[in-house]
């Protein structure tokens, strides 16, 4: 790929912030006072774009019959709603689908890190889709996380392997209506997510020390896409609570990078910038989009705290065990799981938010399916 030169990549680079909404003055950017989740949602939009834009040509040919997967409203019973979650089989139609739904996020979903799981919760009812969500390896430095954990470098270092992260969590319509987000954030809690885990890395071992480890997944993280969130705040039964917001990220990353100009940035970072030594193991070049867009901006006139997006999003931890931040410490040898299949939780869900809600709002009945095509593919 051609490399830009300096001032050209730099015109571009503040171009795309300042499309996307930003505003930049002195090598800082800053957002609009007031933004509401509207505003949230049109500082993604052009990442958003760039990756349907990306996937057209995967997921053209077979947009009508990922659509046919998708409910209209008045295909959907409440009152026979049966959840059934699925786990995503690589190169299968369930993984086209988790595709194509990740698509109409508000913000862009990356493909997850490392480790990933992803599912989608289907409707057996009707066969249509509820929801979907992607777990993935957590990012290692979260401040509040840690906090909350209270855990010193070494005991992080030995345990965030039994964490995950959700990175994309949602229902999609008309399920959206029925408060089914709710019901998805539940199911990733469950037994049978944690036996996928247990199953798929009972072998594993440290990339770096080579040591076996036991798979035992006992925290999930996730945060809100949009500033605060409604769908994990109150997830609260019987006084147990699935998930508990315990502070905000510090507003950094690399998303508004991601919408047509990053191409042009790693080129220039991978011919005029030196990556940062790592282990050897991990093999060679950049560790990261981050570090890439960190040695660039500096080489082009800019400041590296243009990473500082300013958008806070609200972090959310759900213990999969009664002793996890104890076994996380590495204070107890075994987590003591909750005991929590996938068929009680739904059925908690179906009693306590989707009767009353479909009881008093029945806009789910409204949808039609070809709402839901991608406008841009």
């Amino acid at each position: 790929m051609k490399v830009l030169p300096k001032k050209r990549l730099r015109n571009l680079v503040i171009g795309s912030l300042r499309r996307q909404g930003y505003q930049v003055r002195k090598g800082a950017i800053s957002l609009p006072d007031d933004l509401d989740k509207d505003g949230f949602r049109q500082l993604h939009r052009l990442a958003v774009e760039k990756r349907i834009t990306a996937s057209r040509s995967r997921l053209e040919r077979w947009e009508a019959l990922l659509l046919d997967r998708i409910a209209n409203g008045s295909e959907v019973d409440p009152s026979a709603i049966l959840p059934k979650l699925v786990r995503v089989i690589p190169r299968s139609n369930d993984e086209l689908l988790f595709r194509y739904a990740a698509l109409h996020w508000s913000i862009p979903v990356s493909a997850g890190y490392g480790r990933r799981l992803r599912f989608l919760v289907l409707d057996e009812s009707n066969g249509k889709l509820i929801g979907l969500f992607g777990l993935g390896d957590p990012v290692y430095a979260l401040r509040a996380r840690d906090q909350w954990i209270g855990w010193t470098k070494e005991a992080k270092k030995q345990h965030l392997y039994h964490v995950l992260d959700a990175y994309v969590l949602g229902a999609v319509p008309p399920y959206s209506f029925l408060l089914c987000s709710k019901l998805v954030a539940m199911l990733a809690l469950s037994n049978e997510v944690r036996e996928v885990f247990r199953r798929k890395y009972r072998n594993s071992r440290s990339l770096i020390t080579k040591a076996r480890r036991m798979p035992h997944l006992t925290l999930l993280t996730t945060t809100s896409a949009l500033g605060r969130s409604s769908v994990y705040n109150r997830i609260r039964v019987d006084g147990f609570e699935y998930w508990s917001a315990v502070g905000f990220t510090e507003g950094s990353g690399e998303f508004h990078f991601s919408n047509g100009i990053y191409a042009d940035v790693r080129a220039f970072a991978e011919s005029r910038c030196l990556a940062t030594a790592k282990k050897q193991a991990w093999g060679t070049g950049f560790r990261n989009k981050r570090e890439v867009i960190k040695k660039c901006l500096p080489k082009i006139g800019l400041s590296s705290d243009l990473l500082y997006h300013g958008v806070r999003r609200e972090i959310f931890v759900a213990p999969l065990a009664s002793n996890a931040l104890a076994y996380l410490k590495g204070e107890e040898k075994s987590p003591k799981f909750y005991d929590l299949p996938a068929k009680t939780l739904a059925a908690l869900f179906l009693k306590r938010w989707l009767v009353p809600r479909a009881t008093r709002d029945q806009r789910y009945k409204d949808f039609k399916r070809e709402q839901y095509r991608l406008k841009s593919l």
